[in-house]
C-alpha cells in the first residue's frame, strides 16, 4: 500500500469538507484571535489505493511563511500525516519559502510529538488564547484527553 500525495482539485471538495468536518467539528477553526476556513489558501491530499486517506491545508502568511492551517489523516498511525509532510516541505522548498509553522493546542500531545519528531520546534506560547477563541467559535471544548485546554503553541520549521 503505497500513499502518494497531489495538490487537491475541485473533486476534492466533499473529501475535504466531510474529513475536516470530522476532525475538527467543522471546516471553520478559531485561531489568532480570527475564525478562519480550515481548508486554507491551498491544500494537498494524500491517496492510498486510489481513495483519499489524509489532507493538508495551508495559506501564506505574507512573511516568506506558509502556516499549516490542517493536517487530517483518516486512520491515524497510517503513515498519511508523515507523507503529506514531507510532500509538503519539499513543495515549500521549491516555492522558496523559508519557514513553515502552525498552531496547536496545549493538550494535544499527539500533535506535538508528531511535528517535533519531524523538526519542528516549540517557539510560542499565546497564553488563554483558545479561552478568547471559544467567544469566535463556543463549540470549542473545555478539555480533550482530560486536560483544560487553554492556550495555543506555535511551532515552526525552518528551511
Amino acid at each position: 500500500m503505497t500513499t502518494s500525495v497531489r495538490p487537491a482539485g475541485p473533486g476534492d471538495d466533499a473529501f475535504l469538507q466531510a474529513t475536516l468536518s470530522d476532525a475538527f467539528g467543522s471546516t471553520m477553526m478559531a485561531v489568532h484571535d480570527e475564525l478562519l476556513d480550515a481548508r486554507g489558501d491551498a491544500a494537498a491530499v494524500a491517496d492510498r489505493d486510489g481513495r483519499p486517506v489524509g489532507l493538508l491545508t495551508w495559506r501564506d502568511d505574507g512573511r516568506g511563511g506558509w502556516e499549516i492551517v490542517s493536517l487530517a489523516a483518516v486512520e491515524q498511525r497510517s503513515g498519511a500525516g508523515t507523507a503529506l509532510l514531507e510532500w509538503f516541505r519539499e513543495h515549500a522548498r521549491r516555492h522558496r519559502i523559508t519557514r513553515l509553522w502552525l498552531i496547536t493546542t496545549n493538550e494535544n500531545s499527539t500533535a506535538l510529538r508528531f511535528y517535533q519528531r519531524r523538526g519542528f520546534d516549540l517557539v510560542r506560547l499565546d497564553r488563554d488564547a483558545v479561552t478568547r477563541a471559544r467567544e469566535l467559535k463556543p463549540s470549542i471544548p473545555a478539555t480533550g484527553d482530560g486536560i483544560s485546554i487553554r492556550h495555543e503553541l506555535e511551532l515552526e520549521l525552518l528551511l
